[in-house]
């Protein structure tokens, strides 16, 4: 597996060798140990999966303490552009954002830590989207940044009309009113116990 640095160095996108041919492909979509190399030490405690229609934008997203998560996500089948928005006040990337394109013929994962804001958009017809988490859901712990917030200007490839959006994720706050994290208490010293 290839892991490639990001504009933001704590953000990661894995790239599995897929070994194909007439009859299909194989790909090893997690590893331990390839983890724990590039990250430190991560206990996924919960999957989920969503399917989403073409424009439809989820996020952005994260989990307020002491259920902030850390995500490996992926793309079943489909197209998405990921974002990772970095909420670590102290960074010297607060407010800024990594943005990926993830689809299923490339099979490609991006790892968001704790400490950052998580949205996509879907690119395709429509598309199932999978993702490892190291913290279990808390709805009540929900946080947020609205996914047009000028501040963070995210440059969605698609126009701003196109864009589907639930009536939870249109009222979420801008960058300044949102609920934000400490850049030491999410450095990956402190997370995942790497030096």
């Amino acid at each position: 597996m290839h892991v490639i640095a990001t504009s933001i160095p704590d953000v990661l996108i894995f790239e599995p060798k897929v070994f194909g041919d007439e009859r299909g492909y194989f790909l090893e979509t997690f590893r331990q140990d390839v983890v724990e190399k590039h990250i430190g030490k991560v206990n996924f405690v919960q999957d989920n999966e969503s399917k989403s229609l073409y424009g439809v934008l989820r996020g952005l997203h994260f989990q307020k303490p002491p259920f902030t998560q850390s995500k490996l996500v992926r793309v079943v089948s489909g197209r998405v552009l990921d974002v990772a928005v970095d909420l670590r006040q102290g960074s010297p990337w607060y407010g800024k954002h990594v943005a990926a394109e993830l689809d299923s013929a490339k099979k490609s994962m991006m790892w968001i830590p704790k400490g950052f804001a998580h949205g996509f958009l879907v690119l395709s017809d429509d598309a199932v989207f999978s993702y490892k988490c190291d913290n279990y859901y808390a709805p009540q712990y929900d946080g947020g940044v609205i996914w047009n917030d000028e501040a963070v200007a995210i440059d969605w490839p698609l126009p701003a009309e196109a864009v589907r959006v639930s009536s939870k994720d249109s009222a979420l706050p801008d960058l300044s009113a949102a609920d934000c994290f400490s850049y030491e208490a999410c450095s990956r010293e402190v997370l995942y116990g790497v030096r």
